[in-house]
C-alpha cells in the first residue's frame, strides 16, 4: 500500500501568486508579517476546508484568499488582481503535482476584520483541484 503525499495547497498558491508582477508591493504568504495591522498590502492565504475524493485521487481544498489595503479601494483593486491570478493556476504544475481545475467559489466580498481595527479586508474562496503524485 502506498502512502499518499499531500502537496500543500496553501504553498502551492502562496509560491504561485507571490511570483507575479500583479501582486508586486504586497506580502503575499500564509500568515500575516510581524506587526501587521491589517493596512498594509497583503494576500494572506489559508486553507478552510476541502476534501479528497479517493475515487478521483484528486485532492480539493478550499482556500480562503484574506486581501488587505491601506484603504477599501487598494484592497479591493489587490483582491481583483489576486482572483484573477489565482485563476491561472489550473493547468500548473507544483513539484510533482498538478493544478488541473480552479474554481471560485465566492468572489471579493467586503469583510471587515474586527480583530484589526484599522483594516480594509477582502475574502475571496477558491477551490483547487490538485493530482498528488
Amino acid at each position: 500500500m502506498s502512502v499518499l503525499n499531500f502537496p500543500d495547497a496553501e504553498r502551492i498558491a502562496v509560491d504561485f501568486l507571490k511570483n507575479r508582477p500583479e501582486t508586486a508591493g504586497s506580502v503575499v504568504d500564509n500568515r500575516p508579517p510581524a506587526g501587521f495591522d491589517g493596512t498594509q498590502k497583503a494576500v494572506l492565504v489559508s486553507r478552510v476546508g476541502g476534501a479528497w475524493i479517493d475515487d478521483l485521487h484528486l485532492d480539493q481544498p478550499l482556500l480562503d484568499l484574506e486581501v488587505y489595503g491601506p484603504d477599501k479601494t487598494t484592497a479591493h483593486a489587490v483582491a481583483l488582481a489576486a482572483r484573477a491570478c489565482v485563476l491561472e493556476l489550473a493547468g500548473t504544475r507544483y513539484g510533482s503535482a498538478a493544478v488541473t481545475d480552479v474554481t471560485e467559489a465566492d468572489g471579493p466580498r467586503w469583510l471587515p476584520d474586527y480583530n484589526r481595527p484599522a483594516a480594509n479586508r477582502y475574502l475571496v474562496t477558491v477551490r483547487l483541484s490538485i493530482r498528488p503524485a
